[in-house]
């Protein structure tokens, strides 16, 4: 590793070359650019997501780049067709070595006797089953391939209230709930669970969100954090990287939060 004239390693970006990965979610937000830096820095990266046209053209950016991105449609709800992406990814990597389980809904906010018991059924059966499906999957790959890492993607939501999002929040309470179990259940045979816990990103699920909120409740959303704005999405995928790195080699059944301070 060379240094630069501010001592900060200058290639640092490589830690990632050669890493096999799936990213679930991997059409829009987070999981677009997260997708596009890990194969932009070598990794080899399977995206999986609901939304095909979506889906292709990310990959497509990341092919046109030269490097290593393939999409295949799935719907995190059905253990069925997880099973099938991830036999794919397996077919199409030689094996994996990160799972970043990205895939996500919200809905609109409303106090929670006023939630349908169709939003709260579909978040828990995205958020929450769809996240468990993955890890069942991902434990049954990497169990056989020496370990690996899955990176669940939860919220700030999981750490604490959530107002008018209390489907959104038990769901994701619940993914921190299984990430640190399951970080100790499988610490034995070398596998990792983490969650990365963002407040408020600019991605298309927030901005529908807000879309939802009168002009108070959106300016309130975004100074909720002591940096007074929404976080990028580039901020998040860069945590993501790190993480999938061997730099977080010691890391396990951890929350790694992406607040700009709100829960400071």
């Amino acid at each position: 590793m060379t240094l630069t004239t501010n001592g900060l390693a200058s290639d640092v970006a490589s830690n990632v070359a050669g890493k096999r990965v799936l990213v679930t979610g991997g059409a829009s937000g987070i999981g677009a650019a997260s997708a596009l830096l890990l194969a932009s820095r070598g990794a080899k990266v399977v995206i999986g997501d609901l939304s095909e046209e979506q889906g292709k053209a990310v990959a497509k950016q990341g092919q046109d780049a030269g490097h290593t991105l393939v999409f295949k449609k799935v719907d995190v709800t059905s253990g069925d067709e997880v099973r099938v992406l991830f036999a794919f990814a397996m077919a199409e990597l030689g094996g994996l070595d990160v799972v970043v389980n990205n895939a996500g809904i919200d809905h609109k906010p409303a106090p929670m006797h006023e939630l349908s018991d169709e939003d709260f059924d579909r978040n828990i059966a995205v958020n929450l089953k769809g996240v468990w499906h993955c890890m069942r999957a991902a434990v049954g790959c990497m169990a056989s391939n020496g370990g690996g890492h899955v990176i669940n993607v939860a919220s700030i939501a999981g750490l604490r209230s959530a107002p008018l999002l209390s489907a959104y929040s038990a769901a994701k309470h619940g993914v921190m709930g299984l990430t640190k179990s399951a970080a100790h259940e499988y610490a034995r045979v070398n596998i990792r669970f983490n969650a990365v816990c963002p407040s408020f990103i600019d991605t298309p699920m927030v901005r529908n969100t807000m879309a939802n909120m009168d002009e108070r409740a959106q300016q309130a959303t975004i100074k909720a954090s002591p940096l007074r704005r929404l976080g990028t999405v580039d901020e998040i995928s860069g945590a993501i990287a790190w993480l999938a790195s061997d730099e977080s080699s010691f890391m396990n059944g951890h929350a790694f939060t992406l607040d700009g301070g709100m829960l400071a």
